[in-house]
């Protein structure tokens, strides 16, 4: 065995440990399991929601896509920053009414609000489906990240599938806890190892940053730019837009933010989350540095640039400390979307057809979801296959179907009812399942329609008709109901009130 699996293996122990002793000394419970009993402080909402940005996709597909897209693959932190700004006037909102009604999951507030138990159901599997592909995401690359890491002394499917056990079995044992204690360890060894690579890398190679950026425009000058086409834009603007207000709607993030101690540690994340984010950059970096250095990765391989350049620069003990770094990027993200989707499942669905269940009973069933989640995504990520992808794509164009319906929930709802918002989420889940299963753009209806409006994120324009179809469905209703009420109204007889 050498010395870099050695220090992974060393680092997932540790995980393992933190995670099963973070409920030391407390009763679970529901409330516990779900959200620490709305107790964590600035520190642990601050660990956590970081979990959620700086996950796998840190060391594969940041740096991929900076390797493979160039430019486009700044709408990421163009679009998390975004999403903490806008958090810190939604955000204490959500908070403070899931406080005021004992609310524990995405699923519960929906319905809450709505007065609709069967809107909490068709929430709770929006955002199962959602999450279950970024968990295969999670196991693929936590596989891909120590096999590569350890020099191939361990294959991408025993790494993925000790994971998937370490991250499950603390998740069962500890809830949301085992998640806040192993991001502790997890975002010390991100922000050392990300700041390290970002700048040892490029001063290593090129002599500085800006030399780096000069020999990938001479190399390469189309990957500074982004295209004329496609991810074009009108693709960034629209796309930064949806995910910023869909970042939070995501169950895991939606979870963290209930699970809060006060509406002021919310928002002194909102200012400072920001800042923290542009640790990506870094990431970026190195995915620039590797089209020089490790030219030629095609397709998927280009998710290997930092991971490759990583091997071609370092020592042994040092590609260790990287591997255990993205062990950890994938542990601490899989047990929040394990935790969340599980609880969304138990008060969308089993709480709807076993309304007096005991806490006892809703715990257990938490937990056998929690088993039923990491089965069904740990055969996607043996299996893989088309549905996994068309899911992938899928995802954040799913939960963003939601956003109207959030924002609405804030105001009167005559204009945007129960009724409306779940025909309004149903069609544009629908619109966005047609548009990905087919390929379908705009320009497939209106073939003289410019670049500019074609590129429009699908997820944008099925949210648009959402909202259309919403109020169309709400004012309708709202009527039918109205003239409902008149019609059964009897004017007194006259005889009667003489």
């Amino acid at each position: 065995m050498n010395v870099a699996l050695l220090i992974i293996f060393a680092f997932a122990a540790l995980a393992l440990f933190l995670g099963i002793r973070a409920t030391h000394g407390k009763e679970m419970n529901v409330d516990e399991f779900a959200v620490g009993n709305k107790g964590f402080g600035t520190l642990f909402i601050f660990l956590l929601i970081a979990g959620e940005v700086y996950t796998t996709f840190t060391f594969l597909g940041g740096s991929g896509w900076a390797y493979s897209k160039g430019a486009a693959a700044f709408y990421v932190p163009a679009y998390i920053c975004l999403a903490y700004v806008i958090s810190y006037w939604i955000v204490p909102n959500i908070w403070r009414y899931a406080k005021q009604n004992h609310i524990i999951s995405q699923p519960d507030y929906f319905a809450s609000k709505f007065n609709s138990p069967i809107l909490g159901l068709v929430v709770s599997f929006i955002g199962t489906i959602a999450l279950i592909p970024y968990i295969v995401i999670q196991l693929k690359g936590l596989g891909i990240i120590v096999s590569e890491a350890s020099y191939g002394s361990i294959s991408p499917l025993a790494a993925s599938t000790i994971g998937a056990i370490i991250a499950t079995i603390y998740v069962i044992i500890s809830g949301i806890h085992g998640s806040a204690w192993t991001a502790v360890l997890k975002d010390i060894m991100i922000l050392f190892v990300i700041v390290f690579l970002g700048i040892y890398i490029p001063f290593h190679y090129f002599g500085g940053i800006q030399p780096l950026f000069k020999a990938v425009e001479a190399v390469k000058p189309e990957s500074l730019v982004l295209s004329a086409e496609g991810l074009s834009i009108s693709w960034f603007v629209s796309t930064v837009i949806l995910n910023a207000f869909s970042f939070y709607l995501l169950p895991n993030s939606f979870s963290v933010v209930l699970s809060a101690k006060g509406e002021r540690s919310l928002k002194k994340n909102a200012i400072t989350l920001p800042l923290y984010t542009l640790l990506l950059l870094f990431a970026f970096f190195i995915g620039f540095a590797a089209i020089i250095e490790i030219p030629g990765l095609q397709g998927a391989d280009g998710d290997l640039s930092l991971l490759r350049l990583t091997l071609q620069t370092f020592d042994p003990w040092v590609v260790g400390i990287v591997g255990a770094a993205g062990l950890l990027t994938a542990l601490v993200p899989v047990s929040v979307m394990l935790m969340s989707a599980s609880i969304g499942l138990m008060t969308g669905f089993y709480k709807l057809i076993a309304p007096q269940a005991s806490d006892r009973q809703q715990l257990i069933v938490s937990k056998v979801f929690v088993l039923i989640i990491i089965v069904v995504a740990f055969i996607f990520t043996v299996t893989g296959g088309n549905a996994l992808a068309i899911l992938n794509i899928m995802s954040y164009s799913f939960i963003a179907q939601l956003v109207p319906a959030l924002l609405f929930s804030f105001f009167n709802q005559r204009a945007f009812n129960k009724f409306g918002a779940m025909a309004g989420i149903i069609t544009g889940v629908a619109i966005v399942l047609y548009a990905t299963v087919t390929g379908a753009k705009l320009a497939d209806a209106f073939p003289s329609i410019p670049p500019i409006i074609n590129d429009i994120n699908t997820g944008a324009i099925a949210m648009a008709v959402n909202v259309i179809i919403a109020i169309f469905v709400s004012l309708l209703t709202n009527h039918l109901i109205s003239s409902g009420r008149k019609e059964t109204y009897q004017e007194p007889a006259k005889d009667l009130v003489k």
